[in-house]
């Protein structure tokens, strides 16, 4: 009886242990309230301030981080994937304007893919087509070095890139001539219709006729009047042809500005011809060549980063 007479006692609401609002319990007071201190405005904010200071710490310990794999990520691409080139001058008019941007595929081209007609390329000098024009640098030690880790991974131009871009005509063992009774220029024979002339551009205004060798490319530009392509240069070594393993890679798109976009694609014209069995190769047989026009190389860039921060990148030479 008497047990559970004081267990009925305990579960009455006058026995029950009070509330203790707004922290009335006092420095002896006992149960599970007293184990958590109450915390005032002024803690709250200190806690605050201390978790603050330590997520800025964290940033600044992981910025350094962020910026080494953004700069390898761009190595990266630059190296083996996608590179951007911003045009300089005309000599592919109207396909590719100045100023405009080109994504270049750089990946497939290891994997054994060889350019084909109508394609647009983007390709180092093979000898005599740039004029060097390097004007000393002003900068000094620091920034020059920063410069070039930058240009080393592609966010900046380089000033020793001698880039090129065109579009290619004829492969290794091609018959290139030009021009016929129409003066229309003919592959192996057949006659080419090219609708990416720039406006009022002949197909040449020289006469000429070339075997392709094997391993080579006859390119020109769109804009033929203004492109010192590969029929300016057939007193070269190689005789105005370039070499495959110059090739850097196909422009595919042109990314920038917004309004232009639009996929290089070739035209059918060019790339549904047969390619030519004999694959020997000879020279020129002859050319009245004119003023050669000015090339300016192509400035180099990565992934678009550049027209977005307003700096310009390096272009490719035309």
């Amino acid at each position: 009886m008497g047990t559970r007479g004081r267990g009925r006692l305990a579960d009455r609401p006058s026995d029950a242990v009070p509330d203790d609002p707004a922290g009335a319990r006092g420095p002896g007071a006992t149960g599970p309230e007293a184990a958590t201190p109450i915390r005032g405005r002024a803690d709250r904010r200190r806690t605050a301030r201390r978790a603050a200071r330590r997520r800025k710490r964290s940033l600044l310990h992981e910025i350094p981080l962020i910026v080494l794999v953004a700069l390898l990520v761009a190595l990266v691409m630059k190296t083996f994937m996608v590179q951007v080139f911003v045009i300089p001058s005309g000599s592919m008019e109207q396909t590719i304007q100045i100023g405009d941007r080109v994504l270049v595929d750089k990946l497939t081209p290891w994997f054994g893919t060889e350019p084909g007609r109508g394609d647009v390329v983007v390709f180092k000098d093979p000898g005599g087509w740039l004029e060097a024009d390097h004007k000393p640098s002003t900068d000094g030690p620091v920034l020059r070095g920063a410069k070039q880790v930058l240009t080393f991974v592609g966010l900046l131009p380089s000033d020793s890139e001698q880039d090129l871009i065109k579009r290619v005509i004829g492969v290794g063992g091609d018959t290139v001539e030009c021009c016929d009774e129409q003066g229309r220029l003919s592959v192996n024979g057949t006659a080419v219709d090219e609708p990416y002339l720039s406006p009022g551009n002949p197909p040449s205004r020289q006469p000429f006729k070339v075997k392709v060798p094997q391993g080579r490319l006859w390119v020109m530009g769109d804009h033929r009047d203004v492109s010192a392509d590969s029929r300016f240069h057939m007193g070269n070594p190689g005789q105005g042809t370039i070499p495959l393993s110059g090739v850097v890679g196909q422009a595919f798109v042109v990314a920038w500005p917004v309004g232009r976009v639009h996929q290089l694609d070739a035209p059918g014209s060019l790339s549904s011809l047969a390619r030519s069995a004999d694959v020997r190769g000879t020279g020129p047989e002859a050319m009245d060549v004119g003023p050669l026009p000015k090339e300016p190389p192509l400035v180099m860039g990565v992934l678009g980063i550049l027209p977005l921060i307003g700096r310009r990148p390096g272009r490719p030479r035309e």
